[in-house]
């Protein structure tokens, strides 16, 4: 459905993966386990955390806040793509595109800064661990999960709320899955320059001081590691942090390839690729290597299954 100069759009087409000819039912039933395995894995971490008392430590206390980041990312970004797998393109509202945009980014930006406090826990657990019980105590394990949430959720309305002003007088059709920025740019006959700017410039701390915090709180920590004498000491201290080094890689690496590598060299499927590898299997992908590289984890599991 195309707009007409003087008529405002009140809807998108979302095009998805465009026309899958016969496979599209095929898609479908793969996206939809791979959504129901993420929805259920991180209320499974959830769950543990909250019932389990061996679980109730700083380091799950902020796993729990990350289940809950995926959760919201992945909720509400997979319907649309189901929807649109499945029919070859689905419609959504304007209001619905610019909450989906507000969510997606408010998501993304607090896993930027959950990740760094992570770290952080990590780095007082073994290069502090005398102080670690009396500086990690529950009122400061609130503020330092509060935060990322607040800034990512506010910090996101710079891009957010001059989008939502725009005017959508061109083409109403996205070539993607989900709202996104850089897509609604294209489709508006506002002036985009000054918001392509301001999120250029907010954009780049927003990502490379917490990549930068972490790196530098990993140096710490291997620094750290490196001076225990033995090898056994060493892969155990080691094993307490692996799961995140190993989530921080795939988190800032699909960020990375989507936001900082010039589009003029993407085509579009890459860059849905990437999106997906983002929105869709990160999430998954979370728990399961929390779950699988964590005792803890797997003794919880073992006795709620014994239940």
């Amino acid at each position: 459905m195309s707009m007409k100069n003087e008529t405002r759009v009140t809807e998108f087409i979302l095009l998805g993966f465009g026309d899958l000819h016969s496979f599209n039912v095929v898609f479908f039933i793969f996206f939809l386990i791979v959504f129901l395995f993420t929805v259920m894995g991180n209320l499974l971490i959830i769950l543990l955390v909250s019932l389990t008392v061996q679980l109730r430590s700083p380091m799950y206390y902020f796993l729990c806040h990350l289940s809950v980041s995926d959760l919201v990312l992945s909720t509400n970004t997979l319907p649309n793509m189901l929807s649109a797998i499945l029919l070859g393109g689905t419609t959504i509202s304007y209001v619905d595109c610019i909450a989906q945009l507000y969510f997606f980014s408010g998501t993304t930006f607090t896993e930027c800064f959950l990740l760094p406090v992570m770290s952080y826990d990590r780095y007082l657990a073994i290069c502090n661990p005398l102080r670690y019980s009396s500086i990690m105590v529950m009122k400061c394990q609130i503020c330092l999960s509060l935060w990322p949430w607040l800034l990512g959720l506010t910090l996101n309305l710079i891009g957010v709320l001059p989008i939502s002003s725009y005017n959508f007088c061109r083409d109403n059709i996205i070539d993607h899955f989900y709202c996104e920025i850089s897509p609604l740019q294209m489709l508006s006959c506002s002036d985009t320059s000054l918001i392509e700017l301001e999120t250029f410039l907010f954009s780049m701390p927003i990502f490379i001081l917490p990549c930068g915090f972490i790196i530098v709180t990993y140096v710490f920590i291997v620094l750290t590691i490196v001076r225990i004498p033995t090898t056994s000491g060493k892969q155990k201290t080691f094993s307490t942090c692996s799961s995140h080094l190993i989530v921080v890689g795939t988190f800032y690496g699909t960020l990375i390839a989507k936001y900082m590598i010039p589009s003029q060299g993407q085509s579009l499927l890459i860059n849905k690729i990437v999106s997906l590898l983002h929105t869709v299997f990160t999430p998954l992908f979370n728990p399961i290597i929390y779950s699988l590289r964590n005792q803890d984890i797997k003794m919880a599991l073992k006795k709620l299954s014994d239940l």
